[in-house]
């Protein structure tokens, strides 16, 4: 490789580790921003503010050719990161727990070697800085503020600890699920815990509610369906001694399409209902909406699948890995719009590479951001370093 090659990446690790320890959440990356468009000024890459705290920026943007987008996230997670490294948050219950530190550094990486090839450029190329992709819609916010303006196809890519460093998936069709979320709060009549016959207890009811909610998947929808809910929280502070007034459980739905996410919803809002009445209670249930399904268009994804073995001899993509994955991606608001592709690319190299995304001991693979930024240069027809 060459020692220009070498210097890129290092200096990407550099930025990735910079930015790991100064993380910062969806819609409040400011100094994020900052960083990336101060970089963006260096290299002499024009670009706009997009969505506030995103950054849209155009390289040949005269070129003839196909105008092709690349993306990358740029918002952190609500954790204290417990990992130890040198590199790790200074900033409390903040941390890039889902690597779009390493996201981040590997676009800016791209930009930094597709500017030294800008003439050669066949099409524009669009480089898509996202903030709040981890539950903020920063995606959709960006598409509404003209990221995709004049844009044919895009391309995005997302580290995965639970798949073997350097093997990638990307299907034809569905990569990652659709989610949602809901609260249901059951109010009932609160009073002293030696008369409970003289209450209307909502703490009875939760725990047959969430029994009830976790049997849907396997006793009301066909297992050839891939959904999956769960009830991820209990609330009904009290006393020792008092039967509380209310109860409150949250959970996240994760399901295939949007006739998948119909069936589920409604039938959390009939099971609760109908729990409250058993119960003598009220059920008020409040489901959000959140990511639909990133769906791969069959030719972009062979395409990447194509570049990608032929870059990593040896490597192989993962056939034994479930899909869809049943996480979600707000990169499914782009491939809507435009045709495209998402990857998941695997990180586990047996060096501490293997805890999962959004865990307090994950530190994203700086390894991957030379055969990534190789992957994203040979989509937009850029050379190769030899």
């Amino acid at each position: 490789m060459t020692q220009q090659w070498q210097e890129i990446i290092s200096q990407a690790q550099a930025l990735r580790r910079q930015l790991h320890s100064e993380p910062e959440l969806g819609w409040q990356e400011f100094n994020t921003a900052q960083r990336i468009r101060q970089e963006l000024d260096l290299l002499g890459i024009s670009w706009r503010i997009c969505a506030e705290t995103g950054t849209v920026a155009t390289l040949a943007p005269k070129a003839p050719g196909q105008h092709i987008a690349l993306r990358g996230d740029i918002d952190a997670l609500p954790i204290n990161e417990s990992t130890g490294q040198p590199w790790s948050s200074t900033r409390a219950g903040c941390m890039h727990a889902c690597g779009h530190d390493g996201h981040t550094a590997t676009l800016m990486a791209s930009a930094m070697w597709l500017k030294q090839h800008e003439a050669q450029l066949s099409g524009p190329v669009t480089l898509l800085f996202q903030p709040a992709e981890e539950g903020g819609h920063g995606a959709r916010e960006m598409i509404k503020d003209g990221a995709l303006e004049n844009v044919d196809c895009i391309y995005g890519w997302h580290n995965w600890p639970a798949i073997e460093f350097g093997k990638l998936v990307c299907p034809d069709g569905i990569v990652m699920c659709g989610n949602g979320t809901f609260d249901i709060i059951l109010h009932g009549q609160g009073g002293h815990a030696s008369q409970p016959e003289l209450c209307r207890d909502p703490v009875l009811a939760v725990g047959a509610l969430v029994q009830a909610l976790q049997q849907i998947v396997s006793r009301r929808l066909p297992p050839q369906q891939a959904t999956v809910l769960s009830v991820t929280s209990i609330e009904a502070p009290s006393g020792p001694t008092v039967i509380p007034e209310t109860a409150k459980i949250g959970g996240s739905i994760r399901v295939s399409d949007r006739a998948a996410r119909d069936q589920v919803n409604q039938l959390i809002t009939e099971i609760s209902e109908q729990i409250a009445v058993a119960y003598g209670v009220t059920a008020e249930v409040n489901i959000y909406p959140r990511y639909d399904a990133t769906i791969n268009h069959a030719e972009y994804a062979q395409n990447m699948r194509r570049l990608w073995c032929r870059n990593n001899t040896g490597q192989v993509l993962d056939e034994n890995i479930a899909i869809p994955i049943m996480a979600s991606e707000d990169f499914s608001y782009y491939l809507k719009q435009v045709p495209g592709a998402f990857a998941l690319i695997g990180a586990d190299d047996g060096d501490n590479h293997h805890y999962a995304c959004h865990n307090p001991n994950y530190d994203f693979n700086d390894r991957l951001i030379d055969p990534v930024v190789k992957l994203f240069s040979q989509l937009v027809g850029a050379p190769m370093p030899q």
